[in-house]
């Protein structure tokens, strides 16, 4: 990946501020206990790589899903991820659709691992 700009985001990056949050701010927010980190991949990608604290609900499931993270989210802030952030936006589009504030973590678990922990694998 090319270097990274001053909020951690790849130069160039055309980054939604009303839809997306960059990995350093949820690094922060799970720091804080701030935020309900929801991993809209498959499982079968979760197995691959994942961030700890973050709860499955692919995003196939999240309709039938929405309640128990309504229930899950206790106050903390919503924050959705995938592996390059295409399909948590689609997923914050369809929460906000429901009422439901959240946010895209812009890049995905690839750009986590890029610059937050190295340790989650790429693929």
């Amino acid at each position: 990946m090319s270097g990274l700009d001053d909020r951690g985001l790849p130069v160039g990056y055309p980054f939604k501020p009303e839809l997306e949050v960059t990995p350093r701010e949820v690094r922060a927010l799970l720091t804080e206990g701030r935020v309900c980190l929801v991993d809209c991949r498959t499982a079968d990608e979760a197995r691959t790589a994942r961030i700890e604290g973050a709860v499955l609900i692919p995003l196939n499931d999240l309709p039938r899903q929405v309640e128990d993270l309504q229930d899950l989210a206790e106050g903390r802030e919503v924050v959705v991820h995938c592996h390059m952030g295409g399909r948590s936006l689609r997923a914050v589009l369809y929460l906000k659709g429901r009422g439901i504030e959240a946010r895209s973590m812009a890049g995905g678990i690839d750009l986590w691992s890029v610059d937050i922990d190295g340790s989650v694998p790429r693929y």
